[in-house]
């Protein structure tokens, strides 16, 4: 029996002592459906393999591009995916390539990096109701229909579905529709195949004038969707998925009556809910608690849409899968760990919800360190969501709580144009202290990052559009070329760029060409847009996210004692920092921000070094 087998890659992971293996996606034991794992093992025996856990081990058989676990059964050696003789015929380099390449395809096929195939054939498999609360808001209209218009030209919706937009505003069923086309796009059809696209997607849209807090409002929603799941007698399963694009403050009246009015029992219901989840932890507490009695867990899905991204889902492969990075993951090859968020704009028409909650609360306390507990967490067991919001958890309780001398605080301000000024805002307060920069530095206490700095920094109206992480490695020791250079020889940097131009590179010292023995900085270079023709496809991350939750895979989205402990890491700082004596320093409209943020990052021996 052949069997794939993996090796530790790194003495850093504590959670991996014999489990190492590879994922298939699902097999079948006595009618009911499992994940299957193959944990590490050394058999060599033609019978059926045995774990040191004590489950079964599977062969493994080439199909369609993925990998199919069949129990008991014995595939000859040249069709498995690796061989164990030790004799192999000459292969050219070219051929090599190909032959890994085809290997790699079928062989890794986790539910994280499901393939497109799979995808389309689970999403016509039940009529599906989704519903849009707050429809006529703009988070809805320039985000979540688009999405959902980009699923149904890519095939990925339900053969059978109907949308429903659910909002206070009265509108009629034709301007709801013409306000949905204007931000309907395509990104790679256009012309006339886009135009009947969204000539057959927008009559399965429809909108219902209701509060948010009336029972009897939904019970007349709840009717729509039934008459919906009626033309389908014969099909066992009919689902809604409710997307709450409304303020947290609603989240209760809305949920409660869902749960009260709004239920299908012939399948699943799910709701997507958008931060902010509370201003810190006792108001989040309180919200959850509010929600307990309606809903559980396992039906909440709390999108942070930066999880979508792809270079931030990339993050694990690249930490995982690349046998490169991960023995060098640690405190005594790397430095630092620096994560920036910039926008050369201000708050632009979000100024009444942004002067509630500022930077730290509406950029750092979820999109940034999600991303931080991506880059610093240890391997999971499996690509299960749980497994992976475990290791998150886990790397998050090692943090350290944030202080207020933990920050540099700032506000924008245009000299030139008064008018773009943070304060001269519509709906900001007179004299308010809202910080529109942050950048702090966090501590973490753990064997693998004890001493390594994690810096953070966020941004509006600053001189560039970006948002990237930087790991910083050390120095090397010794001084063999320090006669060769007039400056101290730079650090190794591994860079990936989020948005925009998503890109992976790493900044490493080279020998200038010619007679010279001049040392120059190089990059190795992995652009998105050169290296894949599909990155001109590379989809929203609503996109992702929404196809994640019809498929109910939670990966990519916050527990709630993963958002609990988030919120026990900033709340004493944002309480300590929001007294009188802790105002923001004003930056001017188009720069870096202020330049204490440079102070802070020196006092740990960093240098900001994003724009290089």
């Amino acid at each position: 029996m052949s069997m794939l087998l993996f090796q530790p890659s790194s003495c850093w992971n504590t959670n991996l002592v014999s489990k190492i293996g590879i994922w298939k996606t699902k097999y079948t034991i006595n009618q009911r459906k499992y994940s299957s794992f193959v944990p590490y093992t050394t058999t060599t025996s033609t019978s059926k393999a045995v774990s040191r856990q004590g489950y079964p081990l599977f062969s493994c058989k080439k199909q369609e591009s993925t990998v199919n676990a069949i129990q008991g059964e014995d595939v000859p050696i040249e069709n498995s995916i690796q061989t164990t003789t030790t004799e192999e015929p000459f292969t050219s380099s070219k051929e090599l390539s190909n032959n890994n390449n085809h290997q790699l395809k079928d062989a890794v096929d986790p539910g994280l990096m499901d393939s497109m195939k799979q995808r389309k054939q689970r999403a016509k498999e039940e009529p599906l109701c989704i519903v849009v609360i707050g429809a006529s808001g703009d988070l809805a209209k320039k985000k979540t229909f688009p999405a959902l218009f980009s699923l149904y030209y890519h095939d990925l919706l339900p053969k059978d579905f109907m949308v429903v937009g659910y909002a206070r505003r009265q509108l009629t069923l034709e301007e709801f529709r013409t306000s949905i086309m204007e931000s309907l796009t395509c990104r790679v059809i256009d012309g006339p195949q886009c135009q009947q696209k969204m000539d057959e997607f927008l009559p399965k849209c429809y909108y219902m004038s209701g509060m948010y807090d009336k029972a009897e409002d939904f019970s007349r929603l709840d009717e729509l969707l039934n008459n919906f799941e009626r033309r389908f007698p014969n099909t066992i399963r009919v689902d809604r998925l409710y997307y709450l694009a409304v303020p947290s403050q609603v989240f209760e009246s809305v949920v409660s009556n869902i749960h009260r009015h709004g239920r299908t029992e012939r399948g699943w219901n799910r709701i997507v809910m958008e931060k902010p989840f509370g201003k810190d932890i006792q108001s989040y507490l309180q919200l959850r608690n509010s929600l307990r009695h309606c809903i559980s867990e396992d039906e909440i899905f709390r999108i942070d849409h930066y999880l979508g991204k792809e270079l931030v889902q990339n993050l694990m492969v690249l930490r995982f899968a690349n046998y490169l990075f991960e023995p060098l993951w640690n405190r005594d090859h790397i430095a630092s760990v620096q994560i920036v968020f910039k926008e050369n704009f201000g708050v632009e028409g979000r100024a009444g919800y942004f002067d509630e909650y500022g930077i730290i609360r509406d950029i750092m306390q979820n999109h940034l360190l999600q991303v931080m507990a991506l880059l610093g967490m240890e391997q999971p067991v499996t690509l299960h969501a749980e497994d992976i919001r475990d290791e998150k958890v886990k790397f998050l309780r090692c943090i350290r709580t944030l202080k207020a001398s933990d920050f540099i605080l700032g506000q924008y301000r245009d000299r030139q144009n008064p008018q773009r000024s943070y304060l001269s805002e519509p709906g900001v307060r007179t004299n308010s202290n809202t910080p529109t920069f942050a950048a702090c530095v966090f501590h973490v206490d753990n064997r693998r990052w004890s001493g390594v700095p994690f810096l953070m920094k966020a941004g509006k109206a600053l001189d560039e559009r970006k948002a990237e992480i930087r790991i910083q490695f050390q120095s090397v020791p010794g001084g063999l070329f320090s006669q060769a250079v007039s400056a101290h020889l730079p650090n190794n940097e591994l860079v990936i760029r989020v948005q925009p131009d998503e890109a992976i590179y790493m900044r490493i010292l080279s020998k200038a060409p010619g007679l010279t023995s001049r040392l120059e900085e190089a990059r190795l270079n992995l652009f998105y847009r050169t290296a894949w023709e599909d990155s001109k496809d590379i989809p929203d991350a609503y996109e992702r996210l929404i196809l994640d939750v019809i498929h109910g895979e939670k990966s990519l989205f916050i527990r709630d004692d993963e958002l609990e402990v988030a919120w026990n890491i900033f709340t004493p700082s944002l309480k300590e920092l929001e007294r009188d004596i802790w105002k923001p320093i004003l930056y001017d409209y188009g720069g870096r921000g202020p330049i204490e943020s440079d102070y802070l990052a020196a006092k740990y021996g960093v240098q900001w070094s994003e724009g290089d």
